[in-house]
Parts: C-alpha cells; structure tokens; sequence
C-alpha cells in the first residue's frame, strides 16, 4: 500500500480517543456533510449476525456476479490490506480511489470526533454512490442498531447470521441482548432472512420484525438447507435445489450457503451453483499451500483460520473432525477481549498439541503464556512459543508431515496473508 491511503488511515485513528464508541450520531453528521450518499446506493443487502457474515456476503456476491451483475461490497476487518473492505462493482478500490474519498471524507469531518470505523464506512459509502453497480452488500462490523453501517432507510433485505456469544462488553450479556442489537437492522416492511438461531434469540429477532411488519423467512421454518450424499440440498416454498456442497469449508458453511441461497430468491436474482462453488472468503478454514511457512515445513498440511469465539471453536472442532485422520497440532493467538477458554474447549481431543504466541504487533493480544494456560484449562496439552514459525519448527521437528492450523484471531490470520501476499 502506498503512504496515501496509510497516511491518512493513520490521521483517522487520532480523530476519536475509543476505537469502539457505538453511537451513530458522529455518522450522520458527516453524511449529512457529505450530501448522505447513504440514499444514493445500489439495492442494499444489510448483513448482521455473529458468526458467518463474511461468507454469506462471499456467497451472495459470488451468486449475483455469475449472473452478470455489477455488486459493491464492504465488510470488515480487513486482514491483509485495508483495501479489502471495499469492493466497488465486483473490483477491490484502487489507491487513488481510496485516498481520494478517505481524503474527502477527513476534510468534510472538519476535525470533529469520529471513530475510525465510522470515517472510514462513511467513505466506503461515499465510493459506492458514486460507483455504477447492481447491488450493494453492507456487512455490519459490530453489533447492528448502533453501527456505522446501520442508515439505510430502506434495504432490499436484510439477514441475520447465526447469534452467539462475543462482544458482551458492548452488546450485552445473554443472547436475546445480542440478538436484539443485530436486529436493530431490521426496517419496517423489508424482508429479513434469518439464519439458524438459539431459541431465545431468534424469539427476539420474530418480535422486533413483527414490530415492524417485516416479513422473516427464517431457518427451519420457511427453508432448510443440509449435506445429502456429498452434495447439498436446500429447500423453500419454491421447491428443492440439489446442489454441490460449499467449497468454503465447514459444515457451517452449509447453513450460511442457505441463508444466501434464501437471499438470492428473495431477489429474484443469481446463480445458486456459483453461490456455494465460486465463494472465496479468507482466513476461513484456509489451505495455505504456497509461501514462506510452507516453504519452512513442506510435508506439514497448513490450514488458517481467524475464527475466536465459541461457536467458531465448534465449527474448527466439526471441520478438523471430518478430515482424514492425521496428527493435528494448533499454534494459536488470542486477544484479551474474547472468550478464550471457551473457544478452546470444543478443541479438546482434537489435536495433540496447541502452541500459543501473542499476535504480533497488536496491542490487545493476550500473552502466549496467559493462552497456553487458557487451552490447558480446557484440556488441551499446550506452552507457549515465540512465534509462529519457531511454533511450526518445532512441530515440524516432531511430526514432519502433521496437520497445522494457524487460528484464534483475524489479526493472526492478517499478519500471515500479509506475508504471503
């Protein structure tokens, strides 16, 4: 990345003391100045929910593009660049396009408090008014009602992923709490797909639709999606698509594929096969096969994922559960804001080995001492290790053709794409 966009990204993190300051007050008072590009999008499609957000965007876009359509996108955080966040008709932006509306958008701020995730949706915004498309997928960064993605008035639809636990420091501490944050993103009369979900959540979701007479084709109850003979199935009012199964994989994925699948008929719009065989969403249980980790240990299978609450610790648990048996070991990193032990616990029995580290650069990881005590309370055999590559030296030392998987953080998962541009 150029020292544009750098620089001015680094100007934005001064403009507000928090990083997470949920109010959307400082928002609209830059659209405004900005002449609310937020009423000139494409057809929005709103995504809320804790888990599966991301390749629920991946497979819609994926979907609608195979049908020919221009689609902008905007999700978060970024992993190796922060251009990824923005997608505008189908390309990643340009440098130039992104210093020149960052550089906008910190002009019309005027020097008032903003939170840098707010400044920076408001550009993302900005670009995608004034780019052509067909559709614009706006991914939620946290929570629903209160994020900086949540003003638009009138969505096409709006979707809400699996609920679970994370975040309770700002969403709240039960999952009806956080249910009823992600559905602050539901409008009045706009339909609302909602993904599988806890009891109690999805009770929220139904009575704050109803409160809006929003109409909700929710999991279960008005579609279904499932693995058949090594295929998939996915099945509404309109009748069954027998199709291949996701290649993101996971058996969540199935269920993410399903809320997309729902999205794409709701639109009237799409390729259902290239929705679940054309999706690419990084840092989700990833083969890593080229770069420098897998030049250090050849026969070692490498795998990456940034997954790092509970419900993503069972989705690794179910994934690694169903590949060919092999010695499995994880070099893990954590930040100090999540639910550690019980991201680890559901890992217990399914590999031989965890190596923790503190994730580079990031001033909220959690010591890699403070995560091997973590893993070893949830019963999983663990010390710490300075890094990952002194990590999968080690292994390699032991078990030169063993399974890996780098996980526990996107901030982890970003510093390796980086160096494996």
């Amino acid at each position: 990345m150029s020292q544009g966009s750098d620089a001015i990204l680094a100007r934005m993190m001064a403009l507000h003391p928090k990083i997470i300051d949920l109010t959307l007050d400082r928002v609209w008072r830059l659209l405004d100045a900005l002449d609310n590009p937020q009423d000139k999008l494409p057809p929005v499609i709103h995504i809320a929910g804790t888990n599966g957000k991301g390749s629920t965007q991946a497979m819609i876009r994926a979907g609608l593009e195979a049908s020919g359509h221009k689609v902008h996108a905007y999700t978060s955080p970024h992993l190796a660049r922060f251009h990824e966040r923005i997608r505008l008709a189908g390309e990643l932006i340009s440098e130039d396009a992104l210093t020149a509306y960052l550089d906008e958008c910190y002009e019309a701020n005027g020097g008032a408090p903003i939170t840098y995730f707010e400044i920076t949706t408001c550009a993302a915004l900005l670009a995608m008014a004034r780019t052509p498309a067909d559709y614009t997928l706006l991914e939620v960064g946290l929570g629903g009602r209160l994020d900086a993605t949540n003003v638009v008035a009138k969505p096409a639809l709006t979707i809400i992923t699996p609920v679970s636990m994370d975040h309770e420091q700002y969403l709240g501490d039960t999952i009806a709490k956080i249910a009823g944050e992600k559905a602050g993103i539901i409008k009045r009369g706009v339909p609302v797909v909602v993904g599988p979900q806890d009891p109690e959540g999805l009770d929220t979701i139904e009575a704050i639709a109803a409160r809006n007479s929003a109409p909700v084709f929710a999991h279960n109850q008005y579609w279904q999606c499932w693995p058949e003979h090594g295929r998939m199935a996915f099945q509404d009012e309109n009748g069954l698509l027998d199709l291949p199964q996701p290649n993101l994989p996971g058996r969540h994925q199935i269920d993410n594929a399903g809320a997309a699948l729902m999205a794409l008929r709701l639109l009237g719009s799409g390729n259902p096969e290239a929705a679940v065989t054309k999706a690419f969403w990084p840092a989700r249980m990833q083969r890593l096969r080229t770069g420098p980790l897998v030049d250090l240990a050849p026969g070692i299978e490498l795998w990456l994922d940034g997954g790092h609450n509970p419900a993503a610790g069972e989705a690794i648990a179910h994934h690694l559960g169903t590949l060919p048996p092999r010695q499995t070991h994880l070099i893990c990193g954590m930040l100090n804001t999540k639910d550690v032990t019980g991201y680890m616990r559901p890992l217990k029995g399914k590999a031989e080995s965890l190596f923790a580290v503190s994730i580079p650069g990031e001033a909220n990881t959690l010591p890699a001492e403070t995560t091997a005590e973590a893993a070893r309370l949830a019963g999983l055999p663990a010390k710490p290790a300075p890094s990952v590559k002194d990590a999968l030296a080690e292994i390699k030392a032991q078990d030169p053709e063993a399974r890996v998987l780098i996980c526990g953080s996107l901030y982890l998962a970003g510093g390796i794409l980086r160096e494996h541009g």
